[in-house]
């Protein structure tokens, strides 16, 4: 059995000292070991910006997309290798600007992946700009003024728009972190996990700190039941989307795989996709 050192890599990430994404990798690595998974079983699919690094840093199989374009990717990647596990991953940037159409249908659909976004509130790859999870007022370098737009809400559009699986955590908590991506990785259907990664280089306002100090645990809420789709929306709204933990959990509605009629008994993985050398130095030259 797999252990989280199987899943490292000789790749050292590159991202600032004391960015969020390293206890966020961390808690994938971790997650996927504890579920049973081994790292040929595994792909991580990424978008663009820091967090689009992170295919590189895990020890699987992984594929570094195009911007607001990972979702799509690992959909189509699952629908071909139904055997294979697929983790989609990006930044707030990148699944809730242009990525956002993907997101909401990736939902809808409910594929069998986990989606993980690494939500700092800000562009950090391209020198701190305003993200569509900027507060109303935030000052950057592309709104000197402070943003006149407010924050677009992860929490609420992905409970709208039918998720079966809403998740939210906090990088620095790497043990419920871990726990919630174990959840999402065994929850049939579409998982959305949105993970509060703090940019220590360029987002001065939403720190470590600051989520210390306003972040809730569902756990710490009586009564809360994650079944509860209506209870759900009520808490992400009463605190302003600043809960961590299990949001909402519907394990009846069938998967977009379970709904096509004798996809489970295709032979899709026996197919023999393999390619020579000569073939393959063929299909490179095309896009030279």
């Amino acid at each position: 059995m797999a252990t989280f050192k199987d899943f490292r890599n000789s790749v050292k990430p590159n991202w600032c000292p004391g960015c969020g994404d390293f206890s966020v990798q961390a808690a994938i690595q971790r997650a996927a070991a504890n579920v049973g998974y081994e790292p040929n079983e595994l792909a991580v699919i990424s978008g663009i910006g820091c967090s689009g690094r992170i295919s590189g840093y895990i020890n699987s199989y992984g594929f570094h997309g195009i911007h607001g374009r990972a979702l799509p990717i690992a959909q189509g990647l699952k629908m071909a290798n139904k055997d294979l596990k697929v983790i989609a991953s990006g930044g707030d940037g990148d699944g809730f600007a242009i990525g956002m159409g993907h997101t909401i249908h990736a939902i809808r659909r409910n594929i069998d992946i986990t989606y993980v976004v690494m939500d700092n509130q800000i562009y950090g790859l391209t020198k701190g700009q305003t993200s569509p999870r900027s507060a109303a007022g935030f000052i950057t370098k592309s709104t000197p003024g402070g943003a006149i737009e407010p924050s677009l809400k992860p929490l609420e559009v992905a409970l709208t728009a039918g998720a079966t699986f809403v998740g939210q955590g906090f990088s620095t908590d790497i043990k419920e972190l871990t726990a919630l991506i174990e959840a999402g990785l065994n929850h049939k259907g579409f998982s959305f996990i949105n993970v509060f990664s703090p940019c220590v280089t360029y987002n001065k306002v939403n720190t470590y700190e600051w989520f210390k100090e306003h972040l809730t645990k569902l756990s710490d809420i009586e009564g809360y039941d994650s079944s509860n789709r209506e209870l759900a929306m009520q808490t992400v709204m009463r605190n302003e989307g600043l809960v961590t933990g299990i949001i909402y959990q519907d394990n009846e509605t069938a998967s977009y795989q379970e709904k096509i009629q004798g996809y489970s008994e295709l032979p899709l993985t026996d197919i023999d996709i393999s390619l020579s050398e000569a073939q393959f130095d063929q299909l490179i030259k095309e896009f030279m």
